[in-house]
């Protein structure tokens, strides 16, 4: 029995990045592997021939490159931080449809999803949780969810296209909590600077009720920007695109690896990796 999803409601938002991870399976195989979307989106009563016709544009097809790399990117941090907290807490914040935790499993570590009500509730239906894991619904701006967390064995946190949809101070005040709920833990993030975030905004801020693209949270210099947020503070970043594979796939042509250098260069395409305090 296949789950219907209905046009304009909150659960059809999470199509398209679970499509692009489909694509991004099929189109980079030796760079992205994502089983589960692939699974869920034959589990999905969805009219998807929009979503197919699109995939045949270049731009579509590099957007999946990015999401592909952004994925990877996070993975990549989560894992690195289980090699030496391997009991601690992996949080994927604003999950939607994505099995990153899962994903970084390594038979240990607690594996917490968290999003809206309505999210969380599609999601036990197509991804119920697994052994020492948990679907927890939530507003991740209501700093109620920290007291959900196990962190006693540290905690990774990471975030893979949301925070372009909070304001600037939102993130602060997250930050800002987290720092003083989970020291020793790291969270990770995609960003952009302020031309990018103008660009993905163009599709939502209409209906937005802030109107003041100023306001969206977008980073340019991730240190010196988000540092002065607290004391405490550990930041650095690396490009997305390019800062951790040098995408030399056959996959890749040269065209989509020019535009990768003008996403991280031009438009500050990064991941974020903020330490909270010096806890080991």
């Amino acid at each position: 029995m296949k789950y219907k999803i209905e046009k304009n409601t909150v659960q059809e938002t999470l199509i398209l990045p679970l499509y692009s991870r489909k694509l991004c399976t099929e189109l980079y195989p030796n760079l992205y592997q994502d089983e589960t979307a692939v699974h869920l989106i034959d589990q999905i009563d969805y009219d998807f021939s929009e979503a197919e016709e699109n995939s045949r544009s270049l731009m579509q097809r590099f957007g999946a490159l990015e999401v592909a790399m952004r994925q990877n990117d996070l993975a990549f941090e989560v894992q690195a931080y289980l090699k030496n907290h391997p009991c601690a807490a992996v949080v994927n914040l604003g999950c939607g449809l994505d099995n990153t935790g899962r994903a970084c499993d390594n038979g240990r570590c607690k594996i917490y999803n968290l999003d809206f009500p309505d999210v969380i509730t599609l999601r036990q239906q197509l991804l119920p949780a697994g052994e020492r894991e948990q679907n927890i619904p939530c507003d991740l701006k209501d700093p109620a969810w920290f007291d959900k967390i196990d962190a006693t064995g540290g905690a990774v946190f990471f975030a893979s296209g949301v925070l372009y949809y909070f304001l600037t101070e939102q993130v602060k005040a997250l930050v800002q909590g987290m720092v003083d709920a989970f020291p020793g833990g790291v969270l990770v993030f995609d960003a952009a600077n302020r031309t990018a975030v103008k660009m993905i905004a163009k599709t939502w801020l209409r209906t937005a009720k802030i109107k003041d693209v100023g306001a969206y949270f977008a980073v340019s210099d991730a240190k010196s920007e988000l540092s002065p947020w607290d004391s405490r503070l550990q930041v650095s970043s690396r490009g997305y695109m390019l800062g951790y594979n040098d995408l030399k796939d056959p996959s890749v042509s040269g065209f989509f690896r020019f535009l990768a250098r003008v996403g991280d260069n031009g438009m500050k395409m990064q991941i974020v990796k903020i330490g909270f305090g010096d806890r080991q």
